[in-house]
């Protein structure tokens, strides 16, 4: 009895060793499996690791300079450190767009604090899962382009006013800077289609509180004066108070209002402490991608005479309308839209107030000064990719831009070309809802809600301005996108107005 208890007692010790041992190698194996499988890189500086060199090209006029000198080492997907955190980049537009395809599932986005402190807990751009997709599909019915809604919100209409009224006081010889006229245009649309505010005094205070508000986004989270960050909540405070008191006052009188907070809080179940955060959400992306995209369009025009001339034309011929409808019209713009895709063999059987050129330039601003240059996303578990494993927590970045300027997919691609666009083997790269190769406005389900709205916008600013000004650039200036996309010296020029 005595041998039979010890020798099950020798079984179960052997069993239980061999568990454990088991246990152990295949955690070792897992261990080197992430961390042996991850794609090639180099580690950098203890600590900073290729942070400083992140910065630096993000901070110049070609942001994915680091990431090409890293292609050329390791290929279109590598791996480094930055912000801490060991990181996949990728300039790879089908991996790109596999990540973006598998938001929710298999990555998340993920920013870092001041981003998030900023734009708020309950906004689309910061929210996951079924939060993110309900407000999501809010923001996208509100910001629907739809002709046959315009006796709820006529964008279309209020656009055009708020053009006119911005772009018609300068005068002949007037020094601008244009950078700054971009962004009391954009502010001036955000604000009086998202909150129904027209007001010059408050667009103005909106304007500032705006751009203490995004000079913070990506700065270090030091709640001190002095630091932007700590201006940015100041202006993020402010911001809130503007709109609740806007959200009590259609409470009270119980209408809906003239922008899209009213019909958000008369059609939309959104608990109000959440209304201030999406609101803001939608003023941060409409704001930075319909200011940035204006000026850029008109830096790369003023750069490039062929297609400021060609841009001209075409605009013009909008321009011998009878007196009373001068104002573009919705069937013009169903005519912009179906442009968008147009093949050259097709562009012969368009009427001639088309606006070919126009979108072809919207197009070519947003791939080489695109405002959402990358991405940021982060492993909600073990994602097996090729060979290659991106453990759970990893920092993966598609980096669009890198795409956008690559020279394997877009010849000469650090030229300002519009009729690039018009070549039928760019007509599949065209399509920005699904192409890989050509995604400013995201993909999958972050994919900006606002991007037909933003195209209009900007279609409707180059229509007002080249139309009523001709201009000379009074001094030289570069593009930089940190923290935030602009030029450098603001875009100096002198208007002349036209006389016909």
């Amino acid at each position: 009895m005595g041998n039979l208890s010890t020798c099950l007692h020798l079984i179960s010790t052997v069993l239980f060793i061999s568990f454990v041992a088991k246990l152990l190698v295949v955690r070792i194996r897992k261990r080197k499996l992430k961390i042996g499988q991850l794609p090639p890189g180099r580690r950098g500086w203890p600590i900073v690791g290729d942070s400083f060199n992140w910065y630096n090209a993000v901070a110049s006029s070609h942001p994915p300079q680091f990431v090409e000198q890293q292609v050329q080492k390791f290929g279109k997907i590598f791996s480094c450190s930055l912000f801490g955190r060991w990181s996949v980049i990728s300039a790879d537009p089908i991996f790109n767009r596999f990540v973006m395809q598998n938001e929710g599932k298999l990555f998340q986005s993920s920013y870092p604090k001041s981003f998030k402190d900023l734009v708020g807990k309950n906004g689309v751009i910061t929210v996951h899962g079924e939060p993110q997709r309900k407000l999501h599909g809010i923001a996208s019915n509100m910001m629907r382009l739809d002709h046959k809604l315009k006796s709820r919100f006529n964008f279309l209409d209020d656009i055009q006013m708020i053009m006119t009224q911005t772009l018609s006081n300068f005068q002949t010889n007037q020094s601008i800077l244009l950078q700054d006229v971009c962004r009391k245009v954009a502010i001036n649309l955000m604000v009086n289609q998202l909150l129904g505010v027209s007001s010059d005094s408050e667009i103005n205070e909106m304007a500032q509180l705006f751009s203490d508000f995004v000079d913070g986004c990506l700065s270090f989270p030091i709640n001190l004066p002095g630091f932007a960050y700590h201006t940015a909540m100041k202006a993020r405070e402010k911001i809130i108070i503007k709109i609740n008191r806007i959200t009590q006052n259609h409470r009270e009188q119980r209408e809906v209002g003239n922008g899209v907070l009213g019909r958000l809080l008369e059609e939309e179940s959104l608990r109000d402490e959440a209304v201030p955060d999406f609101i803001i959400n939608l003023l941060f992306a409409g704001n930075e991608t319909t200011a940035k995209t204006m000026l850029f369009a008109v830096y790369f025009l003023t750069q490039c005479p062929r297609a400021m001339k060609q841009l001209v034309d075409e605009q013009d011929s909008f321009r011998s309308k009878p007196v009373g409808e001068e104002t573009l019209t919705w069937q013009d713009y169903k005519a912009m839209s179906f442009t968008q895709c147009v093949c050259i063999i097709s562009l012969s059987i368009l009427s001639p107030n088309t606006l070919i050129m126009t979108h072809a330039v919207i197009d070519e601003t947003l791939r080489l000064g695109g405002i959402a240059i990358w991405l940021m996303r982060e492993a909600k578990e073990d994602v097996v990719y090729q060979d290659y494993v991106i453990p759970k927590g990893c920092f993966v970045v598609p980096f669009l831009s890198a795409v956008h300027l690559d020279e394997n997919v877009y010849r000469e691609s650090l030229t300002f070309n519009p009729w690039r666009w018009m070549d039928l083997e760019n007509q599949e790269k065209r399509n920005w809802r699904t192409s890989p190769f050509f995604a400013p406005f995201g993909g999958g389900a972050r994919f900006c809600p606002g991007a037909e709205l933003a195209r209009l916008q900007i279609t409707l600013f180059l229509h007002y301005f080249v139309t009523t000004y001709r201009w000379t650039q009074l001094k030289e200036d570069r593009m930089s996108f940190f923290p935030s996309a602009r030029l450098v010296n603001g875009f100096q020029i002198c208007l002349t107005r036209r006389s016909t």
